[in-house]
């Protein structure tokens, strides 16, 4: 049998900052982040937040306050124990330059780093 942990490609960072979940429709809710990878993201489900797995949103992670953030369009891919678990459908160019050093700074492993997000560009469809 195949756990989660065997399944997952991509290292996790553990980071606690601010979050902000917004729905297509301007719903938004404020939380913190556990961590964070090239394709997802874990944070503690808002007390008010009533999505479901499959739901999509844009994930605003932010580093320095709110000057500087990572916005991600993630699906819901895990709701457990008060977390939600995302994957990362989308992210843009100037985001991925921030995880990219978010993750730099703080997994230690460069070349690692560098073979995850060659990864990260053959799934791509």
């Amino acid at each position: 049998m195949v756990t989660k942990e065997q399944k997952r490609q991509f290292t996790r960072v553990s980071f606690d900052t601010d979050v902000r979940l917004i729905k297509e429709s301007g719903e938004a809710w404020d939380s913190r982040l556990y961590d964070i990878s090239l394709k997802g993201a874990l944070i503690a489900a808002p007390r008010s937040w009533t999505g479901q797995r499959g739901d999509e949103f844009l994930l605003e992670v932010f580093l320095a306050g709110e000057d500087i953030k990572i916005d991600m369009n993630v699906s819901v891919a895990h709701i457990e124990d008060g977390r939600i678990g995302f994957h990362c459908e989308f992210i843009d160019i100037d985001s991925i330059s921030h995880l990219h050093r978010l993750m730099e700074l703080n997994l230690g492993d460069e070349a690692q780093l560098e073979r995850e997000i060659s990864e990260m560009i053959d799934l791509r469809p």
